[in-house]
């Protein structure tokens, strides 16, 4: 027995099971590294009063497992095999892969014998391989079909209806692995820089990805570094970036993944926006009107994108809740407008979901962008529609920062973050008095009203930030209300910020 250093195993209490055929997935939300060098994840399946139960752990192979020797801890998937002299349907399994024991498989002649699954498994890559080069072409087809025609109907820009940004497009000639893990025995050769950022489960450098045999051949990328015991954290945003539907304008450029054994640490690969977050920004820029259209106008974009469940061109895909959306967790790219970022909270809302897996997704986010259902823990999981309801409440809070700092208001106050004049660290039971009791929110002044456009642009936060989760507007009307706005309002730019978009024609991004 070879152990992996400090496995990662599932690990919790037992708990229905759910099963379909011939194998079983734990609801279990709870990745642990291993206390022991030589423990392997185990797992147990039994019945309780009739009902199948299942319970997922570490354990020592070295020592008796209910009063069994585990023999199969080298197994990468684990495989049940049933304790003789136990109750009836008492099933054991141990493997020594990272989370290997959230999936149970229980073997079956049957299905052992039947030639069926390997027909599949040789034929089916094949056809999906073409289904997607067709379906890759058809959409780019369609979609640059549908963008010209709203180039021309609607008045905006080229730049605006872009569907890939020229830094994104940088992104991807730079790297061959993007959206996937690196599974290379080399590392990429990247020389970390500077900390930009620090949050609650990992750490964001600057760094150098090197691009030929001398140092002053690179590209500057963005690297987030989880530690060891936050592997459930890095694996969650690595699955998200991997879906290859997530990619858009308005969502942050991934690279690559790569597990450092040696470091004991875990990274993402993105692109690099010098700006840095929309907060960070907004502190230091007054905007005019034409920057906040392309900054609010942008979020909305990757928050709809996020929540559709169709392409552009109207291929199947899996909506996407942010849950933890505020001007932290989104970057402003050169030209001015924001792409999404950090995605360790967010979830993939699947048709197959019951209420039971919603509900252990529990309550999270920051407290003082949580919506008042969030703060009450009392979501519609009947309803995976209420999930996006939360994320366009808090886009509503981070749409009115940027409008708090428009010129086209009047006198510009400094900048300040929703329920500034509250407190500065707000937690969940300050909120819920704030917010669902007395049903606070920022204050609209009475100038606001003075640009139709931002008295038009208010109304719609407001019906965001609705008390009532059903009575809030979706995240793809809010981007068909910017584009309205945006046609009917014609404002010149501001001097500050026309001037810091100038000097980033000559950023280096990827």
């Amino acid at each position: 027995h070879t152990p992996n250093p400090q496995s990662v195993c599932k690990s919790c209490d037992p708990q229905p099971a759910n099963c379909k055929s011939n194998q079983c997935i734990t609801s279990c939300s709870v990745s642990k590294t291993c206390p022991g060098p030589d423990d392997v994840c185990a797992a147990v399946w039994r019945r309780n009063k009739g009902k199948p139960i299942m319970e997922t752990m570490c354990h020592n192979p070295a020592l008796p497992f209910h009063g069994q020797y585990l023999t199969d801890y080298n197994n990468s998937v684990c495989l049940m095999k049933q304790v003789k002299g136990m109750e009836d349907d008492f099933y054991i399994c141990s493997c020594n892969q990272e989370e290997c024991n959230d999936r149970l498989f229980f073997t079956d002649e049957g299905v052992e014998k039947n030639p069926l699954p390997v027909l599949l498994v040789s034929v089916v890559p094949a056809l999906i391989a073409v289904v997607v080069l067709l379906s890759a072409f058809y959409c780019y087809h369609v979609f640059h079909q549908q963008n010209l025609k709203a180039t021309k109907t609607k008045g905006i820009d080229s730049e605006t209806c872009a569907i890939i940004m020229s830094d994104d497009d940088r992104s991807d000639s730079s790297s061959a692995n993007a959206n996937s893990l690196n599974h290379n025995t080399e590392l990429l050769p990247i020389q970390l820089d500077t900390i930009v950022g620090k949050g609650r489960f990992a750490e964001v450098y600057r760094a150098k990805l090197k691009q030929g045999a001398t140092d002053e051949s690179f590209q500057m990328v963005a690297v987030k570094i989880f530690p060891y015991e936050e592997y459930a954290s890095w694996k969650t945003e690595w699955e998200i970036f991997s879906d290859a539907e997530l990619r858009h304008e308005n969502v942050l450029q991934f690279l690559t993944a790569e597990d450092r054994k040696a470091e004991r640490r875990y990274w993402l690969i993105t692109a690099y926006h010098e700006r840095g977050n929309l907060q960070e920004f907004l502190t230091e820029h007054v905007i005019g009107w034409d920057e906040l259209c392309r900054l609010g106008g942008s979020l909305a974009r990757g928050v709809a994108h996020l929540h559709a469940d169709r392409t552009p061109c109207g291929r199947p895909k899996v909506a996407i809740v942010h849950r933890d959306l505020k001007s932290v967790n989104v970057l402003v790219k050169s030209d001015l407008s924001c792409c999404l970022c950090d995605f360790g909270l967010s979830l993939r809302l699947h048709n197959f979901m019951t209420p039971e897996e919603l509900a252990n997704s529990g309550q999270v986010g920051t407290a003082r962008y949580m919506a008042p259902e969030v703060l009450e823990s009392r979501m519609d999981l009947e309803n995976i529609e209420s999930f996006k309801q939360a994320d366009v409440y808090s886009m509503a809070l981070v749409l009115w920062e940027i409008t708090s700092r428009c010129s086209a208001i009047g006198d510009v106050r400094e900048y300040e973050p929703p329920f500034g004049k509250l407190k500065d660290h707000l937690c969940v039971e300050s909120m819920k008095d704030d917010v669902i009791r007395d049903r606070l929110r920022p204050e609209i002044p009475a100038s606001w009203t003075n640009h139709a456009g931002v008295h038009l642009l208010s109304s719609t936060i407001e019906e965001c930030w609705d008390h009532d989760p059903e009575a809030r507007v979706t995240a793809q009307c809010v981007v068909e209300r910017f584009i309205e706005i945006s046609s009917a309002v014609i404002s010149p730019l501001s001097a500050d910020t026309k001037s810091a978009q100038d000097s980033g024609n000559d950023e280096e991004e990827i």
